[in-house]
């Protein structure tokens, strides 16, 4: 499931959460008056609320969140069952409907009641419960179809292990796809290769598999005492790649990779991760991208309908460059831009590459002769960027991250550390846009957007946004 999806569902889950609440709250005082004949169900619909009793509400649902969020209901649960979902949800509502207790003995509310409470309770556990199972059952249905999965890569293949993979195996509904185990020559090896399981490769080659291939999430089932400084090395791979790490046992000395505990049938793990941080602030990043990206793509309809009808004219070949990028997690996705070069300037470029006027693997030229008379201003400007709009309503990218490389320039990559820039969206600007852009050497380029990363905030957003502006009116790097 892609951050956004993510997040959309996780919002949606804790207002429903707060309806449930408001829903089982009503429905308690509506059967209690009733039961008592103290009200009809007109007379109920029809009381007035004291202000004061309004915020009070407001106030309990605000505490009926904190309640929730704190017993980790809102918390990654791909991990947890059935039982673990109908226990935390248990514990809150008991936590919340004390809460509510405490609040109608402090202020006299003479309506919550004992046999309320109960009532109240009892609805608001049977509902919440129920919804969790409902989208648990959603989200494995899906999962069972070859949606929302992860591909997982396991790091040992001792018995511990291999009951590991079985376990996952046996769980198709939490949505792993074990790609494969690694390990280096042991006494047990023939044992593993007897079950039929893949051994990928060892612990020298991790590093390179994960340039690679996709992987989602690396688990390390090494004994901890033996192997540590391997299982510490391993660690330290995916962090700089930006890859999530989860452990069986035992807690990494990592410099950036943030950690969080989570649990599979009873199988404790830690997953250290580097990236954006989940939560709210991530939805309000894509929130914004569409709508920003959206009002863009309405408003200069007309500049780019133009733009392609100019290019079209001005030389032959189509009006949009598309190239293949890597994205999150190095995922491949097709961007789209204004071509501002000749057809052909792909199969030209071997030949220029004695040219390349940029350190490291990124291929400029000031005064490229591929590139036409239109696409000489389109560049300066920037303009030849602007179907990167749809790259970003399409959610392969963001307004602002990491800018998206060639395939041929993340194959020159000779530092992992830098391959940790793909552990987020890539972005139409960031850091090296407004700090020179191509006069920006390729070492501090990549530093800048490890900085972005890891101070990544939505003002940081913001300042980079407002920033771009007159870098790009000033042309500055541009190239």
């Amino acid at each position: 499931m892609t951050t956004l999806r993510r997040e959309i569902l996780l919002n949606t889950l804790k207002l429903f959460d707060l309806v449930l609440m408001l829903g089982s709250f009503l429905l308690a005082s509506l059967l209690i008056l009733r039961e008592s004949g103290a009200m009809t169900f007109t007379e109920f619909l029809s009381m007035r609320v004291k202000v004061g009793n309004f915020v009070l509400f407001l106030a309990l649902l605000v505490v009926w969140h904190i309640v929730f969020s704190l017993s980790g209901l809102y918390n990654s649960r791909r991990m947890s069952g059935r039982r673990a979902d109908a226990i935390d949800t248990l514990k809150a509502t008991t936590v919340g409907a004390f809460f509510i207790a405490v609040a109608a003995l402090a202020f006299h509310i003479r309506m919550i009641s004992p046999s309320f409470l109960l009532v109240f309770w009892a609805l608001a556990t049977m509902a919440t419960v129920t919804t969790r199972l409902l989208l648990r059952s959603f989200l494995a249905r899906i999962r069972r179809r070859g949606r929302n999965l992860r591909n997982m890569l396991i790091v040992g293949t001792n018995s511990r292990a291999l009951e590991f993979a079985r376990m996952i195996e046996a769980r198709p509904e939490r949505g792993y796809r074990i790609k494969g185990f690694v390990d280096q020559e042991w006494g047990g090896l023939e044992e593993f290769k007897k079950s039929g399981r893949s051994l990928l490769c060892d612990f020298g080659n991790v590093a390179a598999f994960l340039r690679n291939n996709v992987v989602d999430e690396v688990v390390v089932a090494l004994p901890v005492r033996s192997l540590h400084t391997h299982a510490a090395r391993i660690a330290a791979v995916c962090e700089e790649q930006g890859i999530t790490t989860q452990v069986l046992s035992n807690i990494f000395d990592l410099k950036v990779a943030r950690a969080r505990a989570e649990d599979f049938e009873g199988a404790s793990l830690i997953a250290n991760y580097t990236g954006a941080a989940e939560g709210v602030p991530v939805l309000v990043k894509r929130g914004f991208d569409i709508l920003l990206s959206s009002i863009l793509l309405v408003g200069l309809a007309p500049l780019l309908m133009a733009l392609a009808a100019l290019i079209k004219c001005s030389s032959p070949g189509p009006v949009l460059f598309t190239q293949y990028r890597l994205g999150l997690n190095k995922r491949k996705f097709k961007i789209y831009k204004f071509r501002t070069m000749a057809a052909d300037a792909e199969q030209k470029m071997g030949g220029l590459e004695h040219l390349n006027e940029v350190s490291g693997p990124v291929f400029k030229i000031k005064n490229d002769p591929r590139i036409t008379l239109l696409g000489k201003f389109l560049r300066k400007a920037s303009i030849d960027e602007l179907p990167q709009l749809f790259n970003v309503l399409k959610g392969d990218m963001s307004l602002v991250g990491p800018r998206p490389l060639p395939v041929r320039d993340y194959e020159g990559f000779t530092q992992d550390w830098q391959r940790r820039r793909f552990s987020v969206r890539p972005g139409l600007t960031c850091l090296w846009q407004i700090n020179g852009r191509s006069s920006t050497p390729f070492e501090k380029w990549m530093q800048l957007d490890l900085q972005y990363i890891d101070k990544w905030s939505l003002w940081l957003d913001l300042e980079i946004l407002f920033r771009t502006i007159p870098a790009v009116l000033k042309g500055s790097g541009a190239a």
